[in-house]
């Protein structure tokens, strides 16, 4: 339970935080090569200053965003990506078959955080709650939320 709290006080920070527009001009150049090796076809790229990271947003492909943190050291300490349902791990999608039959995915994220990876999204039907649900990828539920 202590593990699903500091989960989602992470993912709250990551949320909720008040990010300030950042000028490419004014990040480091080790974040900045850091970046562009790492994400050489990214597109559409903002920064921001988000307390003491430095946040980018962007896309690769069509229309599929990221969000990656760095610290001061040009270290990821964080990563946010859109993925297709089918790139789920086959452990999530049997709990989602079991404990939510008959719902559908949407807004899937794979977010990596210290190394750990985690799954976000919503479920939704027609006929019961939606939800917000937050899975490890051994298919564990971390967090289930009314959305």
């Amino acid at each position: 339970m202590q593990k699903q709290i500091l989960f989602l006080a992470a993912l709250g920070t990551l949320s909720f935080s008040q990010a300030q527009d950042l000028p490419k001009s004014q990040v480091p150049s080790v974040i900045l090569n850091r970046f562009n090796s790492q994400f050489p076809k990214a597109t559409d790229v903002e920064w921001e200053m988000d307390g003491t990271l430095y946040n980018v947003e962007f896309e690769i492909g069509w229309n599929r965003d990221h969000d990656v943190w760095y610290d001061a050291e040009g270290k990821m300490v964080k990563q946010k990506e859109e993925i297709a349902s089918k790139e789920l791990p086959q452990a999530v999608h049997k709990t989602i078959e079991t404990d939510f039959e008959g719902y559908s995915t949407d807004d899937v994220e794979r977010i990596t955080d210290e190394g750990k990876i985690f799954y976000k999204m919503e479920l939704n039907s027609l006929l019961k709650q939606d939800w917000e649900v937050v899975f490890d990828a051994n298919g564990n539920i971390l967090s289930q939320i009314e959305d």
